[in-house]
């Protein structure tokens, strides 16, 4: 079987880091509901604690990506899942919102180079055909990550309280350090258990760069870097004020409140496994990279735009939770085509060319949440925020036309291929 295969088991390893990080991202949204009434901290307080974390995520998704680039992605995530996993510890060891934001600080440095190492990874594990897949199905496993973690995180806080569900977070986190260096390879060939079918099926070696064309690649990234920003802003609304929505906004308590997130972060799920499926279709049935990256991307981010609508007429417990459902699963199908276009413009830079879209989501991070919890202190209304969504969302239909995937970056200053 496929999975069992060297490339099938690094997958499933990318798979697995996805969900970690993500758990270990969204841990502080249901777990506010403890520190937040231990340390009498106001939505806005709460909104600054979910942002912290992307101040040097942001930081260092370019630097991250260059990195990985430059120095191999197994190294830079064995230190960046060293960070992460103390950075966890000390998120349960916070006495106020001083410590609790430093914890997070650090988090986001930890976490920062991720997932443009991972895509650098997969530009040499993944074929060409496969990586809307790949991107898809490794997002998916970050969106499982967001479905589990309201109740992973409500049964350890009814249990041992919320500090135990970071510890057992960063426990996860270093069995998969253990994994990760004890599989992975920067060079396929150099995995032993990989065959000549695969290799074949595989890009080959990568080539040796004399240096990164930033500017050029600046300028090629920076519409799918905005496109990326819109859907940014509205995954970080939800990861961070969904499961305080269903508690505040409906008075739920806090287990039926972590059962209506789950669901709506499940529709995420199906979203990201689908919307990898759907670009590898289009691209081998059309060989048009424009229609399976661009155009899909903008009808998944108006579909986004149309299922939030019903939200700002009716406050309904049911309508609300289909709707996010179906917001999510549009705005998660844009994910596989999103990734997958560094790969397809940055070719070798693949780390940094997704380093620099991702710095958009990043960007959205810091902002969204604050904003958010700002909009619900002054007004009062939970549903307001949905809006500034959906304008963005329109706006991202309109720069998915830029971003040009099918017009790959001549790499130049290639001095020859490393073995």
């Amino acid at each position: 079987m496929r999975i069992f295969r060297p490339t099938g088991i690094v997958l499933a390893l990318l798979c697995l880091m996805y969900l970690i990080t993500y758990v270990d991202r969204v841990n502080v949204s249901t777990a506010a509901a403890g520190f937040g009434e231990e340390f009498h901290l106001s939505r806005t307080q709460i909104g600054l604690v979910f942002s912290a974390f992307a101040y040097p995520y942001l930081l260092f998704q370019i630097i991250g990506g260059w990195v990985s680039d430059r120095f191999g992605t197994r190294r830079t995530l064995i230190v960046c899942s060293v960070i992460w996993a103390t950075a966890t510890i000390l998120s349960g060891l916070a006495v106020g919102l001083t410590s609790m934001l430093l914890a997070r600080l650090l988090l986001g440095l930890g976490e920062g180079a991720t997932f443009p190492a991972a895509t650098a990874a997969m530009a040499r594990w993944v074929p060409r055909g496969r990586r809307g897949f790949a991107q898809g199905i490794t997002h998916a496993a970050a969106r499982i990550g967001n479905a589990l973690a309201p109740g992973l995180i409500v049964a350890a806080m009814a249990a041992y309280g919320w500090r135990a569900s970071f510890f057992v977070c960063a426990f996860i986190s270093f069995i998969w350090l253990g994994l990760w260096m004890l599989v992975f390879r920067d060079n396929p060939a150099d995995h032993p258990r990989i065959t000549p079918e695969e290799l074949a099926a595989l890009p080959p070696p990568r080539t040796k760069i004399a240096g990164v064309p930033w500017r050029r690649l600046a300028i090629r990234m920076a519409p799918v870097t905005i496109v990326y920003f819109c859907y940014g802003w509205t995954l970080w609304l939800f990861l961070s004020w969904i499961p305080q929505y269903f508690l505040h906004s409906y008075n739920l308590n806090l287990a039926k409140s972590a059962l209506f997130a789950s669901s709506v972060f499940f529709a995420g799920v199906l979203g990201d496994s689908l919307g990898g499926v759907v670009t590898d279709t289009i691209y081998r049935r059309t060989g048009d990279l424009r229609r399976a990256r661009s155009l899909m991307v903008a009808a998944c981010m108006a579909m986004t735009c149309l299922s939030l609508i019903p939200l700002m007429f009716a406050h309904d417990l049911y309508l609300s939770l289909a709707c996010l459902s179906a917001g999510f699963f549009f705005a998660e199908m844009s994910i596989g085509p999103m990734w997958a276009v560094p790969m397809d413009i940055g070719q070798e830079f693949s780390g940094t060319a997704s380093g620099i879209m991702n710095s958009g989501s990043a960007l959205a991070a810091i902002i969204s949440p604050v904003v958010s919890g700002y909009v619900i202190d002054r007004t009062g209304n939970w549903e307001l925020p949905f809006l500034g969504s959906m304008v963005l969302m329109l706006i991202g239909v309109g720069m998915t036309f830029f971003m040009r995937p099918e017009k790959k970056l001549d790499p130049g200053g290639i001095q020859g291929a490393v073995a």
